[in-house]
């Protein structure tokens, strides 16, 4: 039985849980998403890097541009991961990747690629192989920015679905979304700081299934959790000052 996070650690907690678990279980493409308004992911990324200390020298971690990268240099202090920019463009763009093809790296960490990155991001998830991908924070749901109707689908067949979301959390309206695996997707409710599973689904559920699930649990009103994510809230507010 999972629990509920209430605060940002116990979330990032059940990351590492989930994605060590993922990792043992043959996984090799990997997704935590930590969905919450405003979460700037510099800060949750290095909090979640002991779930892949394990690597050590062998773990690449890419941002997305130049700047976040020097910064993750400069605050995270002392570390063994080579942390690099995707930032590139052209020719040094298919260098990066035949590299990535012929090198030593075991796994690989994303954060928070976007869907302008994310051609380049499946061609170095092929140069990886068999070595573990992880996506921290993506921002891939304006898939339709790399192409539209024929395009964008083959772009989800071929890779996107490719990639299992062992850790996912949410914030709905009054109520959350949670995966963390091996357990299935979970629709939590609740009002007065405490929380309700009303339903798991072997599946991410749809907007409208989700719909259906709250019409089933009526008694539950997921508007009345005003207090849910409070904790989560706190810790924003922190960290944005």
């Amino acid at each position: 039985m999972v629990d509920f996070p209430t605060t940002l650690d116990e979330a990032i907690a059940q990351a590492q849980t989930a994605t060590q678990a993922a990792l043992a279980a043959g996984y090799t493409r990997l997704q935590v998403e930590l969905a919450i308004p405003e979460l700037k992911p510099m800060q949750p990324a290095h909090q979640f890097l002991p779930a892949l200390a394990g690597y050590g020298a062998g773990l690449k971690i890419f941002f997305t541009d130049a700047g976040a990268a020097a910064l993750a240099r400069r605050d995270w202090g002392d570390t063994t991961h080579s942390i690099q920019s995707i930032d590139i463009a052209g020719a040094r763009q298919t260098t990066l990747v035949e590299e990535l093809a012929t090198s030593e790296d075991q796994a690989f960490m994303f954060v928070a690629p976007s869907s302008v990155e994310v051609l380049l991001v499946e061609q170095i998830c092929n140069a990886a192989g068999d070595r573990p991908v992880l996506l921290f924070n993506p921002r891939l749901e304006d898939v339709g920015a790399v192409g539209i109707g024929y395009t964008a689908r083959k772009l989800r067949e071929r890779f996107l679905n490719t990639i299992e979301p062992c850790y996912f959390l949410k914030p709905l309206d009054g109520a959350a979304l949670l995966r963390c695996y091996p357990s299935n997707w979970q629709v939590w409710a609740g009002a007065d700081e405490a929380y309700t599973l009303i339903a798991e689904e072997p599946l991410k559920p749809s907007l409208e299934r989700l719909d259906e699930i709250f019409l089933k649990n009526s008694s539950v009103q997921p508007s009345r959790a005003k207090s849910m994510f409070a904790g989560l809230e706190r810790l924003l507010k922190a960290l944005r000052q």
